[in-house]
């Protein structure tokens, strides 16, 4: 019997996990047939053995169990569902009891025993002189497990913890087998949307770009080189601290230091203190690499995820894991400020522009029609930052009317993460504000090292501003002010088209 006939004819465990789309919040019921169908794709995909977990695991909990509940026990069963658990726990359009449920998959108590690990251990990493092995393992995380050990050094004797992480045994099979899924149910997604009559937005590309990014979840060896990456990048940044990797790493175990803290998100501290960790948070993960990408561009944490970002005892931020990583181009940062400029001087060509510098546009009057009403949002009040910004990119993206390039589409996920991270750390500290002010300070630093002979339009130096840039803000005063007086009055007509006997709503 397949789990597929399971669903329609039990009131079991798996019917119950169709009902989780319940969770959803009311302003997405239209979504929940939908995402009930490619849960039930999802599962019915699986293998039989895999089955057969995901139920015994929902028969194991008591009947009176809340959805958050068995959500978490499904998530955590399956390593992709696991890490999008993750990256949505701090989402502040779910629950707030759905968020403080999956937000318990950032760091779980470990359910693999030392035991299970040490073959892998004795193959990879074999006997090391003056290495003590901790007697169980600690934490859990989507694909690996942690296993705390002490070096004593034959050069000085001292003991140096660390800890090594070590990919879950069968994760790799189990990850591989919904990877695989991962596209088809894209596809199928869209279909349904048609059958459900909702709007056919492009599942497929998305969800096999996060496929692709996914598998890298296990590259061991490929995290160690960002490790390396991220420790030169953030050497000059005495409150910021990478895990040191130690010299007997392998491509399937990775040693590194062990970060005693907690993660960002516990209230630990005073509000004026947990500002300032919610401002080292922005900075550390967003501003500075953005504003500080040279001709090599800039590198991201992919996963910022508040398991992976702790807050030291000596006020430290510690971020871990750097499995999933994303590189803008310095052309793209460029990009990206030509956007944010376009937007404040209501430009919409200028907006265009930038857009298609940073993506493939296939459909230019459709993405006219999403700028007009993004720039519609600005003249209204609301902040052309970086929430204004991701808003228009995944508008445009949903419709098929831009293709964005993997690493666009990773580092929209991971602002998406990191602005509810940061909020629950402190709703007092606005991404945007930190992002201008070390943008602010980045280019004025830089007219200071700019030469005076170079060229007005050059951008290597601050802030990807030119000194063009700026006089042509200046020039583009007043038609900015015009764009906005003309914005101002099409506005109020179409308000009065729609009041009008014959017009507007009233014709529909």
């Amino acid at each position: 019997m397949t789990l597929h006939s399971n669903i329609d004819q039990h009131s079991g465990p798996l019917a119950i996990l169709l009902q989780l789309t319940e969770l959803l919040p009311e302003n997405y019921a239209q979504y929940r047939p939908l995402v009930a169908d490619g849960l039930a794709f999802f599962l019915q995909r699986l293998s039989p053995l895999r089955q057969q977990a995901i139920v015994a695991a929902q028969l194991e909990l008591p009947s009176s169990a809340s959805r958050e509940r068995r959500v978490l026990s499904l998530f955590r069963l399956c390593p992709t569902l696991h890490k999008l658990g993750q990256v949505v726990a701090h989402d502040r359009r779910l629950s707030a009891d759905l968020r403080q449920r999956l937000q318990e998959l950032e760091t779980l108590a470990p359910t693999d025993s030392l035991a299970a690990l040490r073959p892998l251990l004795d193959r990879e990493v074999g006997p090391v002189a003056g290495l003590q092995l901790g007697t169980e393992t600690i934490a859990e995380g989507s694909v690996a497990v942690v296993v705390p050990f002490v070096w004593r050094h034959a050069t000085d004797g001292l003991p140096q913890r660390g800890v090594f992480k070590v990919l879950r045994p069968g994760v790799q099979d189990r990850l591989e087998e919904e990877l695989a899924i991962w596209p088809l149910l894209g596809t199928f997604l869209e279909e349904r949307c048609v059958h459900h009559g909702l709007p056919v937005l492009d599942y497929g590309n998305t969800l096999e770009t996060v496929a692709r990014l996914l598998a890298n979840e296990v590259r061991l060896d490929q995290e160690q080189e960002h490790l390396r990456q991220a420790a030169d990048f953030y050497a000059a940044a005495p409150d910021i601290l990478i895990p040191r990797l130690f010299p007997f790493c392998t491509p399937l175990v990775t040693a590194m230091e062990r970060v005693d803290g907690c993660k960002v998100t516990h209230q630990d501290l005073p509000a004026g203190e947990m500002r300032q960790r919610a401002e080292r948070v922005i900075r550390a993960l967003v501003a500075q690499p953005f504003w500080g990408s040279d001709e090599a561009g800039a590198l991201f944490h992919a996963d910022p995820h508040a398991g992976n970002l702790f807050a030291t005892p000596d006020g430290r931020l510690a971020i871990i894991d750097w499995a999933l990583t994303t590189r803008l181009t310095k052309a793209q940062c460029e990009a990206v400020v030509q956007l944010g400029l376009g937007a404040a001087t209501l430009n919409e060509a200028r907006v265009c522009t930038a857009i298609a510098a940073l993506g493939q546009l296939r459909d230019e009057a459709r993405v006219r029609v999403g700028v007009s009403k993004a720039i519609q949002q600005v003249r209204a009040g609301r902040f052309p930052g970086f929430d204004w910004m991701t808003s228009l990119m995944d508008g445009l993206a949903a419709t098929s009317a831009v293709r964005f390039p993997e690493e666009i589409a990773l580092f929209r996920k991971a602002l998406l993460t990191l602005s509810g991270v940061a909020a629950d750390v402190s709703e007092q500290m606005a991404m945007d504000g930190v992002l201008v002010r070390h943008g602010a300070a980045r280019f004025l630093h830089g007219l200071l090292w700019r030469r005076p002979w170079a060229w007005a339009d050059s951008r290597a130096v601050g802030a990807h501003l030119s000194t063009a840039d700026l006089v042509g803000l200046w020039v583009d005063l007043p038609a900015t002010t015009l764009r906005f007086l003309a914005g101002n009055r099409g506005d109020r007509g179409k308000m009065g088209d729609h009041r009008r006997p014959g017009g507007g709503l009233a014709r529909q």
